[in-house]
């Protein structure tokens, strides 16, 4: 089992900048591909980043390239999302995933079986 817990949501500013993190519990976080998705109420959960078990390979959503970076640090169990440039409607519930099941680096959420419970973003206007 992987627990997952995420921090470091709040509210900012159009156009500044959050970053979020997932720690991970089980020691084989540093064989997962993680990612973070979004999702606002009535839609569907969307891809923001993910990346690769080993940090050297990480893919980005049209909407995030340029704004976001995702990192890892295998050693402390832990992945970030730094958020730069914020805009209203990155404003959702940041959820963080995992996946356990292949060495792939999914975009899509069946592509991950473990989920944070979310952490809310509020870019304000």
């Amino acid at each position: 089992q992987v627990q997952l817990v995420e921090s470091g949501g709040g509210l900012v500013q159009a156009g500044g900048s959050l970053g979020l993190s997932c720690t991970a519990s089980g020691r084989t976080f540093s064989s997962y591909a993680m990612a973070w998705f979004r999702q606002v109420p009535g839609k569907e959960r969307e891809f923001v980043a993910a990346i690769k078990w080993s940090g050297g390979t990480t893919v980005y959503a049209d909407s995030a390239k340029g704004r976001f970076t995702i990192s890892r640090d295998n050693a402390k169990n832990t992945v970030y999302l730094q958020m730069n440039s914020l805009k209203p409607e990155d404003t959702a519930v940041y959820y963080c995933a995992a996946n356990s099941k292949s060495l792939l680096v999914p975009t899509t959420r069946r592509g991950y079986d473990y989920w944070g419970q979310g952490t809310q973003v509020t870019v304000s206007s």
